[in-house]
């Protein structure tokens, strides 16, 4: 039997519109029951991620920030945590305001940005089909750097780095590479999410690369947490779709991924199951684990 199943949300758990099925919940709920733990793994901040554990019944820990946080559920801490320092945040700020391109900050709780744009627009739509204390917070300022420069303590987990064009996208990723120890995602092809408005649909599309400190990722912290409750790699299986996904896909004991995921992560998988937007985790873990 599979003690752990880490997934992913964006692109694989959530369809386009960022909600999981009732026939996924009802899955994974399944899999809880019969003594699997389903444990999300997302890029997400810890309070984005809570609204959605609570709503697949996944009561343990979760995996924030690609790595930088796990999180504690039952007793609301963190008990693992690689954070950026104020002094890299700045850096990197620097850059991305001199080659004005659009950026944002994700701390423990909230997204700090200058506009909602790109994946934060996303993240907006989505909190406006929620209750008050079950949304992403999102921090708009007018001046990321100063607001960050009077922070107490900050915690910053990583950076979201977006534009719609490939050649300005693939300039800036020439100058982060340069930075010293952080890990910039080679992500390789577009994020498309689609919002509603009204009765329209309106596609969100955009290159995108992920910042972290270095050495931080989703397999290194499900590799702490599979030491602390004595879970061997063959017990494991992890689901995902994109870059930041494929270090727990190629060392899990059974890496999934959804169809139409990067060709990376597809390469490496043990096995392909259906798109997001075709309940491909519920097919998943019907296969592997019930």
């Amino acid at each position: 039997m599979y003690k752990i199943v880490a997934v992913d949300l964006d692109g694989t758990m959530l369809n386009s519109y960022g909600i999981v099925t009732e026939n996924t919940k009802d899955e994974i709920k399944k899999v809880i029951e019969n003594g699997t733990d389903v444990i999300i793994a997302s890029g997400r901040p810890v309070d984005s991620i809570k609204t959605i554990a609570q709503e697949i019944g996944s009561k343990n820990y979760f995996i924030a920030g690609n790595g930088s946080i796990i999180y504690d559920i039952q007793n609301q801490e963190i008990i693992y945590e690689k954070f950026l320092s104020k002094e890299k945040v700045l850096e990197i700020i620097k850059i991305c305001e001199e080659n004005s391109i659009s950026y944002n900050v994700y701390t423990e709780n909230t997204i700090i940005a200058k506009s909602l744009k790109y994946n934060v627009l996303y993240y907006h739509k989505e909190n406006l089909k929620r209750e008050e204390g079950k949304r992403t917070h999102i921090t708009i300022v007018n001046n990321v750097a100063e607001y960050i420069q009077r922070m107490e303590n900050p915690k910053f987990l990583k950076f979201t780095i977006c534009d719609e064009s490939k050649v300005v996208f693939q300039s800036i990723m020439k100058k982060l590479k340069k930075v010293s120890n952080i890990e910039v995602l080679e992500v390789l092809h577009m994020s498309r999410k689609i919002i509603r408005q009204g009765t329209e649909e309106i596609p969100i599309e955009y290159y995108y690369t992920e910042i972290t400190l270095k050495d931080v990722d989703k397999w290194n912290a499900l590799t702490y947490l599979m030491e602390k409750l004595n879970v061997d790699r063959s017990e494991t299986i992890a689901i995902g779709d994109n870059i930041n996904d494929k270090k727990m896909i190629e060392n899990a004991g059974v890496g999934i991924v959804m169809k139409g995921s990067t060709p990376i992560v597809t390469e490496i998988a043990d096995y392909i199951t259906d798109g997001n937007n075709e309940e491909g985790v519920a097919k998943a873990l019907e296969k592997y684990c019930t």
